[in-house]
């Protein structure tokens, strides 16, 4: 049931996808998952990751379906420039990133500042992956 709902999920932010940027996908893939009505959801999501956890086999599919959104912002980080190794990283992490805030507005929603968490996410993704000599 969640891959199913993912994939709705999912479905819209392709759509978005195709006529925004990296950022714009970066900024509603958070406010996707983060609005109080998807919290649960998001709980159930950290749920099932840690039971993939301790039976890869018996997740298989699920684990598989966790990079359609990293590939995702890797396709629009090329359209932006980035040669696809770097554009992977910087998606990789990105989705990273998101997941640990995730988790974090999950256990402890008043902590944390969202929308200052992913202006600092975007910031840095525009630092890109290659440490600077």
């Amino acid at each position: 049931m969640l891959e199913a709902q993912r994939s709705r999920d999912n479905e819209a932010l392709f759509e978005a996808a195709r006529h925004g940027t990296f950022d714009d996908l970066v900024v509603a893939i958070w406010r996707s998952y983060t609005r109080p009505e998807q919290l649960s959801r998001a709980r159930g999501f950290f749920h099932v990751i840690g039971l993939a956890t301790y039976r890869p086999d018996d997740f298989r599919a699920f684990i598989d379906s966790l990079d359609d959104l990293t590939t995702m912002l890797a396709s629009l980080a090329e359209r932006e420039g980035l040669d696809s190794n770097e554009a992977l990283t910087t998606a990789t992490v990105t989705i990273a990133a998101i997941r640990g805030l995730l988790l974090q507005e999950v256990l402890t929603p008043a902590v944390v500042h969202s929308e200052e968490m992913i202006a600092l996410i975007l910031r840095m993704s525009k630092g890109r992956s290659r440490p600077r000599p």
